[in-house]
């Protein structure tokens, strides 16, 4: 069967481009191995999204009486936790079922694998290929846990996301190895649901990616909720002959032994580039990274590579742009290069964070001279009145010509109110425009226009 596209790969990167495709006139079809929607809807993103929002419920249920609300004893039942996530995940699995009917988008179920001459190999369930032939083909194969050097996943009791999302019974301690989003989000998960949480990172600050200012942060609030932070650690070993594994974890102090259910290596991800006909069709790689140009295009002509699986941020909404931009391209139109410094990224644990931009660090290293104005939720009315004033607002300006070049939020609700920062940058808006723009009282994005007014030395209410 002939297509102007076949898209390998499902997930937010892979289904958006070939929905746009679908959009644009182009014959198109998606090749997927497993479930529609990839890791972010099936084992990422989504899923995990409804397991820390059973732990956010029930961590109000157990400070109800903070709120004046008079509650028994609650109890986390973990597996009906588990199965509400998966009932989750797979609503919106069935909803990208529907989107690629209502596209009419072929689904190919199968191993997919791009062969010389823009074909498609799929090789399904029962062993047996297929060719298709295509006008253009997208890699869009996404990635999977990384496995550290000497600790290699199980599935039992060294396990990587995908695992921590449906144990069959909850642990009663583990050890987090990795500070990123990953590893935050399941630290706050578990730990909330009453699991023993320690948490390792090897660089001297949790959410290393983060502004120093919103990785302390978080760090002071992880500790108040009862989790272990160890940071300029790293696992030497992990012993998991016996019944619990023995984790020897080296320190600035030397080296300590922790004990613990199960092990969950958050170290990062790999992207899937084996086995998909990259050395057959002599598609260009760099460090474990498919090789694009601006507009997704391999060194092969008709081949082009989104997502997971080429350089930038390993994000679901990035996947998802790079898919427009790439087919908007693929069919003659003229679409804008991603900016890359403009993407937003968030953690969901309790506080939550979001960011976009320089850290202030990043900016006077890049040689801007610039203002930086900071506003604690602790000052908010919303804040205060909703019980969550853990955090603050920091945003960086560069001092000659007002640009905006920064945000870094950690508290409750700033993954929603990132996207008014990603928006007033991308216009070019400055530090005075967002002070004159006036926010609506009382709410938590109130502190974003007083973060931008502390700046200027302008702040009321500080």
């Amino acid at each position: 069967m002939n297509y102007d596209l076949i898209v390998i790969g499902s997930g937010p990167g892979g289904y958006v481009a070939a929905i746009r495709a679908s959009q644009l006139g182009m014959k198109t079809a998606v090749v997927e191995r497993a479930e529609l929607g990839g890791i972010c809807l099936n084992w990422g993103c989504i899923p995990t999204k409804a397991l820390l929002k059973s732990a956010q419920v029930f961590e109000y249920l157990k400070h109800a009486s903070e709120y004046g609300i008079k509650t028994g004893n609650p109890e986390a039942d973990f597996p009906s936790i588990v199965k509400r996530s998966r009932d989750v995940a797979g609503t919106m699995s069935n909803g990208v079922r529907f989107l690629m009917k209502k596209n009419k988008i072929d689904v190919i179920q199968g191993n997919g694998k791009v062969k010389p001459g823009k074909k498609v190999e799929v090789t399904g369930s029962d062993g047996k290929a297929s060719l298709y032939e295509a006008k253009n083909v997208i890699l869009a194969v996404g990635a999977r846990s990384r496995e550290l050097p000497g600790l290699k996943i199980d599935g039992q009791k060294i396990i990587g996301y995908r695992e921590a999302m449906a144990l069959p019974v909850q642990p009663k301690s583990m050890v987090i190895i990795g500070s990123g989003a990953i590893g935050s989000e399941f630290a706050y998960f578990y730990n909330t649901i009453g699991t023993k949480v320690t948490l390792v990172e090897v660089l001297p600050g949790i959410v290393p990616l983060e502004d120093e200012e919103v990785s302390k942060q978080l760090e002071r609030s992880f500790k108040k909720a009862g989790i272990e932070v160890m940071t300029d650690s790293s696992v030497q070993a992990v012993d998991t002959s016996g019944k619990n594994c023995i984790v020897k974890v080296k320190t600035k102090k030397g080296e300590q032994t922790l004990e613990c259910d199960v092990v969950l290596s958050a170290a990062g991800v790999s992207a899937n580039i084996e086995n998909i006909g990259l050395e057959e069709t002599g598609i260009m790689t760099d460090k474990g990274k498919i090789m694009v140009n601006d507009y997704y295009q391999t060194n092969i002509p008709g081949v082009h590579a989104i997502g997971d699986c080429v350089k930038g941020q390993a994000l679901a909404h990035v996947a998802s742009a790079e898919g427009i931009i790439c087919v908007e391209k693929i069919a003659g139109k003229n679409p804008e290069p991603l900016n890359y410094n403009n993407i937003p990224g968030c953690t969901y644990c309790q506080p939550e964070i979001a960011s976009v931009g320089f850290t202030e660090k990043g900016a006077r290293e890049a040689g801007y001279d610039v203002k930086v104005g900071k506003f604690p939720f602790s000052a908010s009315g919303k804040a205060t009145a909703a019980g969550t004033k853990d955090g603050f607002v920091k945003l960086v300006f560069d001092a000659k010509y007002g640009e905006w070049l920064g945000a870094h939020l950690i508290g409750a609700n700033v993954t929603e109110m990132i996207a008014e920062v990603v928006t007033a940058r991308k216009l070019e808006t400055t530090g005075h425009e967002i002070i004159k723009s006036v926010h609506p009282h009382p709410t938590m994005s109130e502190a974003i226009m007083e973060a931008a007014a502390a700046a200027y030395g302008e702040v009321i209410h500080l």
